[in-house]
């Protein structure tokens, strides 16, 4: 695939939509979050973001993997890709602003870079990919603030639950490759989604209690955004923008995410965010467009 396609209208129309769309799960997980555990939250995500993609699987006659690798796979990335980012990020929420856990969360890329540096051959860490990660360490240490390294009260543990949900995030880009290539996309959302079901429901039953319907009808809407809008309906929108777009122009999607949370935490819950996030975002936002390298060749 060609990761250097233009954009078309319809291409850019659909990349600010998914941004939209990425941007309202903060809102709405902190919603949630006023009547449900953090973990209640993430079962209620995963399982009915798999229960409708079984059914575009089945309607599209989507073939099922039978191979024990590729379930093991699909285990690997419930867990990277879902479970463990997915709790760190909702448990960070209860501390810090929304705004704030999206701006973090923008360093996924930057960490990703590092973390396949590592552990891929083919994507070693060159000379702009070291400059690029170091505007994102920058950003995300301006973010949190300085003392938010040096303390550890629940705001803190807050801001780091959520970079260590972007790690969880890098390494699962790894995982994906050594374990799932060749699975069709709307698959391996499905596989991976329904592994992380299978842990996320009964994690959240004996750590939080069972799971009841008799929720709030805000809760529910809130719960119907983020687990049919921004996860199921997300993944099936992602994968057709990447095929319009390519990779490289969905790494706009990661710095349009945050404006988006950032004013909808303002407009709906009254979010003020220090002006060091604002400084650390611009950080990582450079440290994102120096890792693209595009604007930086078209400059010189």
């Amino acid at each position: 695939m060609n990761t250097q396609k233009q954009m078309s209208t319809q291409a850019w129309a659909e990349l600010l939509l998914l941004s939209l769309i990425w941007g309202g799960i903060f809102l709405s997980v902190r919603i949630a979050l006023d009547e449900i555990g953090p973990l209640t939250a993430v079962a209620n995500r995963v399982a009915w973001a798999a229960l409708l993609l079984w059914v575009v699987v089945l309607v599209g006659r989507v073939q099922i993997p039978q191979s024990p690798k590729v379930w093991i796979g699909f285990v690997g990335m419930g867990l990277l890709n879902n479970v463990i980012p997915f709790s760190l990020q909702a448990w960070g929420q209860l501390y810090i602003e929304s705004g704030l856990t999206s701006i973090l969360n923008a360093g996924t890329a930057v960490f990703g870079v590092l973390v396949a540096a590592i552990f891929l051959a083919d994507e070693r860490l060159t000379r702009r990919k070291a400059i690029g990660v170091a505007f994102g360490f920058a950003g995300v240490i301006t973010a949190i603030g300085f003392g938010a390294l040096a303390s550890f009260d629940l705001r803190s543990m807050g801001q780091l639950a959520v970079i260590a949900s972007t790690i969880s995030y890098a390494f699962a880009g790894v995982w994906a490759r050594k374990m799932l290539a060749g699975v069709p996309p709307v698959m391996a959302a499905c596989g991976m989604l329904t592994a992380s079901s299978v842990i996320a429901l009964p994690l959240a039953w004996t750590v939080e209690g069972p799971l009841t319907l008799a929720l709030s009808p805000t809760t529910w809407a809130a719960i119907a955004f983020y687990a049919v809008v921004a996860t199921a309906g997300a993944y099936l929108l992602f994968y057709r923008v990447l095929d319009m777009a390519g990779a490289a122009n969905l790494m706009l999607c990661t710095l349009l995410i945050a404006p988006v949370a950032i004013v909808l935490g303002t407009v709906v819950l009254g979010e003020e965010l220090p002006l060091r996030a604002y400084g650390g975002f611009a950080l990582i936002g450079m440290g994102l467009i120096i890792l693209d390298g595009r604007l930086i060749k078209r400059f010189l």
